[in-house]
């Protein structure tokens, strides 16, 4: 089977309810010339894979009309199957050398202040991947030394010296997901552990990174728990936060329990304010890395 094509899922559909009006994106199919063109020309000469293809994100032409993007790392193959996620599971190819040159040279010609590099868990190999992430920084810091460098990566495990890699390479900004309420983590991400999430973003915290974390919503929690998981996350030294929407990508992938209505993405986010988070995004298309650099120019000045 090639292992870049998804494996279909054998779990039982479900009906995708419609989307709401708040929900609806309007595409555009971008010209060569234009900035979104641009963007998908450059990424599509080698084989980079950017977050906003590969996980069927909805705000990808919002993003590239402003010549940024998200670059995913280490392939587009995950090691974990979490029931939420649009990135293809199953054995991941080897690790392609060239690619932190053909990043940080992507980067380079889009002439980007602010980059975002992300990655699928890469369990089979045992660093994580950290070292890759590393070697991607320090290529693009050698060609764009003012550049802003925000890694959103998985939870390595909580190895000490994965970690450390990515520490080392002196990224501006660091991002872990942990996606959802504690309650809901084995359904959700039973790949994954609430505690060693928070067990990093706590450890990044206190080697003096700019901490940043982000959760979905719609997959059944309640806001009592949304609320507990915001206040875990401060605890732990996260400053930033994003709060969006669940949106299923499939009918056999976890089935959607609600749209959550943008008021309550206010009210959550007006609470996640009063908790003592200093850069709170809180609406329903709201992703990790969309206006990645808006929300952090408070925390890197």
């Amino acid at each position: 089977m090639n292992p870049l094509k998804k494996k279909p899922r054998t779990k039982e559909r479900s009906t995708i309810p419609e989307r709401p009006e708040w929900m609806k994106v309007r595409l555009r199919f971008p010209v060569e010339d234009d900035a979104v063109g641009i963007v998908r020309k450059t990424v599509s000469k080698s084989t980079i894979h950017t977050v906003c293809e590969s996980a069927s994100c909805p705000n990808l032409n919002h993003c590239w009309s402003r010549k940024t993007a998200t670059y995913m790392i280490a392939g587009d193959v995950c090691t974990r199957r979490c029931k939420y996620c649009d990135v293809a599971f199953g054995k991941p190819s080897s690790l392609d050398s060239m690619e932190p040159i053909q990043v940080a040279e992507s980067a380079l010609e889009l002439n980007l202040n602010y980059v975002v590099l992300t990655s699928v868990n890469r369990d089979d190999l045992a660093d994580g991947g950290s070292a890759h992430f590393a070697e991607t920084i320090y290529e693009i810091k050698k060609r764009l030394p003012n550049c802003k460098i925000e890694v959103l990566v998985p939870d390595f495990k909580a190895k000490r010296e994965s970690l450390d890699r990515i520490y080392a390479a002196k990224p501006d900004l660091f991002n872990h997901n942990i996606e959802t309420v504690r309650d809901l983590f084995a359904k959700v991400a039973p790949s994954k552990n609430y505690e060693t999430s928070l067990i990093v973003l706590k450890d990044a915290s206190e080697h003096g990174f700019p901490t940043k974390s982000g959760i979905i919503l719609g997959m059944g929690e309640t806001e009592e728990q949304v609320i507990q998981a915001l206040k875990d996350l401060y605890h732990v030294g996260v400053r930033m936060i994003t709060i969006g929407q669940y949106l299923q990508p499939t009918p056999t992938h976890l089935p959607i329990v609600e749209y959550v209505k943008p008021e309550q993405f206010v009210r959550l986010g007006k609470i996640a304010r009063e908790i003592g988070f200093t850069n709170v995004a809180s609406s329903p298309l709201v992703r990790s890395s969309y206006h990645a650099d808006e929300q952090s120019k408070h925390s890197l000045t």
